[in-house]
């Protein structure tokens, strides 16, 4: 084992302790965007110090950008003495919002009983602090080393990634030769190594009627009954053939190897744009759904819509009056990055030294943003590994584990050193 390079990780576990709860202090919630610039600043700010190139890179015309709420991300860069290769660390700044039901201030990054809490404290600020305890380290043990190391805070993962990763990756930011490994310390458990993920598919449906007096109804068209049978076609149909799709990548939990498919928002008639409170007297003539669906490995892009506008047009043949609109919201490819992948290989060597065991190779139920990086970027060495536990994230009283993250620090630290120095003492 690399002594010298863990003892040093231990020795800084106070400020890595500290920069996480720093870190949880900005309210980066998005939507719509709080805090990123001051975010991103504070994170420029620590690199610099260490000698880092920083650039701060505001993802302009992206989804949500505005002067109010600009989608500012951080990218630093240090050369090593002589040329090689190029690890990028990324990490996503933004959060989800609070909710309710905490014990704690959910931006306040209170210490206790070996745990750091806060929102986004597990996803995925004790994985960004982790990484960045253990690039530090890894300079300081050897400050000769070749190549380069990057480290990135994006923002807007958990609303698509559009404003931060994705937008990186137009500009060549993850792409070679620029880049060649990246890992996105995501909380996926500090012993296991998440190599890709499902696919998704975001689309809108809207059901279209006409309006009418609302004591008249049969004057007019009812989008909302029409969109009701669809939601009976859905069930009697498409959700029992989705149950029994199974993969054979390793997705956890065991549930998530199977075809999904949710409804995540409906909505219909005048209501919400007539008066907060009040009901609308008419007919509705629209009504919209929006789907969120997770296909696997085994299933084609095209077949998974068509079994979604196959039941859309049988119900425009048989149902009086129906008809619709459908629109994709995003689609991303499943991926899955193979296990003899450099990245891997060198993140399972820190697994095996810190834990002495192999590490488990899962798979995400849900995307992240290692899909704009094989998308856009066409950089295929990436993988997602970090302290965490992903059953806490989004929930009140989210925490991260102190010990965790000083153990994840020295299994990126030893993966760093085999991907730049080969693992030399």
């Amino acid at each position: 084992m690399t002594d010298r390079l863990l003892h040093g990780i231990d020795a800084r576990t106070d400020d890595l302790v500290a920069l996480t709860a720093d870190l949880i202090r900005f309210p980066t919630v998005n939507p719509p965007g709080e805090a990123y610039r001051p975010c991103a600043e504070y994170i420029a700010e620590r690199l610099k110090k260490r000698g880092f190139e920083t650039e701060l890179v505001r993802g302009e015309g992206t989804p949500g950008d505005n002067d109010r709420y600009p989608r500012v991300n951080v990218v630093a860069r240090f050369d090593g003495r002589t040329p090689g290769p190029t690890v990028h660390f990324n990490s996503h700044i933004d959060v989800v919002e609070a909710g309710e039901g905490w014990t704690v201030d959910p931006f306040a990054g209170v210490v206790k009983d070996g745990r750091v809490y806060g929102r986004g404290a597990c996803d995925m600020k004790g994985g960004l602090a982790a990484s960045i305890i253990a690039v530090e380290a890894f300079m300081d043990a050897y400050p000769d080393f070749p190549g380069a190391i990057e480290i990135s805070g994006t923002v807007d993962e958990e609303s698509g990634g559009f404003g931060g990763v994705a937008y990186l990756a137009s500009k060549g930011y993850f792409s070679k030769p620029k880049v060649d490994h990246v890992i996105i310390p995501e909380p996926l458990n500090k012993d296991r190594i998440c190599l890709g993920h499902r696919g998704v598919w975001w689309a809108e449906i809207e059901t279209l009627g006409e309006i009418a007096h609302g004591s008249m109804p049969f004057l007019g068209d009812n989008a909302v009954r029409h969109m009701g049978a669809v939601l009976a076609a859905f069930e009697a149909d498409l959700f029992p053939a989705l149950d029994k799709k199974q993969t054979s990548m390793p997705v956890v939990p065991e549930g998530a190897r199977r075809s999904t498919m949710n409804i995540n928002s409906i909505h219909g008639g005048q209501t919400e744009d007539f008066r907060p409170g009040l009901p609308s007297p008419n007919v509705p003539d629209s009504c919209r759904l929006t789907i969120d669906r997770r296909f696997l490995l085994e299933e084609r892009i095209d077949e998974v819509k068509r079994e979604v506008t196959d039941i859309l047009d049988r119900l425009k043949r048989e149902r009086a009056r129906f008809d619709y609109r459908i629109r994709d919201v995003m689609e991303v490819q499943p991926t899955m990055t193979e296990r003899d992948a450099p990245v891997v290989k060198a993140v399972a060597e820190g697994i095996m030294q810190v834990f002495e065991r192999e590490p488990a190779y899962v798979i995400s139920p849900g995307t992240y943003d290692q899909k704009h990086v094989a998308r856009i970027g066409h950089l295929f060495d990436c993988i997602a590994y970090g302290p965490g536990i992903l059953d806490l994230a989004h929930r009140p009283d989210e925490w991260v584990g102190i010990d965790d993250m000083v153990q994840s620090a020295k299994v990126m630290a030893i993966g760093l050193n085999v991907l730049l120095r080969g693992g030399a003492r």
